[in-house]
């Protein structure tokens, strides 16, 4: 395992611990709202000022991109750090097991290594640009199913509420063609299960970059796909973002096409 990925994997589980530590009081955490129907949690930032601690120890001189605290550490620093403490909050607060933790670090604005960890399942996601994906060591690829057989995933930021029925244009046509939809409110878990071949598509608008950064490292290191809704790439300013096996990459920007839609 490449050193930087390993103190990742380090920060992960330490967070995660946190997460796991505080769930037997769920009732009784501070909650803030930070927009319509988003909230942040006392854990949120316990768990993330965990990560960046551990990874800090190790690399003090590096950059840090964090859901909870904004930009920290070296503004200037060849390898920034991009956090998600808990990605899947609402899922969290209630007691509902489909969150995770994710870690991604990128060199000069490149995504090098990833983890996303799953404290419920304790399932390790890993990836190192251009040495592949794992799963608990096990070597990840992509799904080979058409669109027809697709099981695709989704989200939906409701935080703009009157873009739903535009969406919902998007939720009908995938449901038309694939063969089932799930929506498990973890956009980091979703690219993992792309990775991992559970799912073989995942399209969402309006995501960060933390949402992402890490999750997308898995999906191409595990022979998928990513880009923007007309396949391009610029997917991570955007937060626009089509995840899949590439033939069902395909399908989905096809769709996206005919349906005239790329941004809510």
């Amino acid at each position: 395992m490449h050193p930087m990925l390993n103190i990742a994997v380090r920060a992960a589980r330490a967070g995660g611990r946190v997460l796991t530590r505080h769930m037997d009081r769920l009732d009784s955490i501070k909650i803030e709202t930070k927009g319509h129907k988003d909230f942040v949690s006392e854990v949120d930032r316990l768990t993330e000022a965990e990560i960046v601690q551990t990874l800090s120890r190790s690399y003090p001189d590096h950059g840090f991109v964090c859901e909870e605290s904004g930009i920290s550490g070296n503004a200037d620093a060849e390898f920034v750090w991009y956090i998600d403490p808990l990605d899947g909050t609402k899922n969290y607060l209630h007691g509902y097991p489909s969150f995770c933790v994710s870690i991604a670090v990128a060199q000069h604005g490149r995504m090098e290594q990833a983890v996303i960890y799953n404290p419920i399942s304790q399932e390790l996601f890993t990836a190192s640009r251009g040495a592949g994906a794992t799963l608990d060591g096990k070597r990840l690829r992509v799904a080979k199913r058409s669109i027809d057989s697709a099981l695709l995933s989704t989200g939906f930021g409701q935080s703009k509420p009157e873009s739903y029925r535009k969406y919902r244009r998007t939720l009908d046509a995938f449901s038309d063609s694939a063969s089932g939809m799930r929506r498990q409110g973890s956009a980091a878990l979703d690219l993992a299960y792309v990775a991992a071949g559970r799912l073989d598509g995942y399209w969402q608008f309006g995501l960060n970059k933390w949402d992402v950064a890490a999750g997308a490292l898995l999906v191409r290191e595990a022979g998928g796909l990513i880009g923007d809704m007309t396949g391009n790439e610029n997917w991570f300013e955007s937060g626009n973002v089509v995840a899949a096996s590439p033939k069902v990459f395909d399908a989905m920007i096809r769709t996206f096409n005919q349906l005239k839609i790329t941004e809510l």
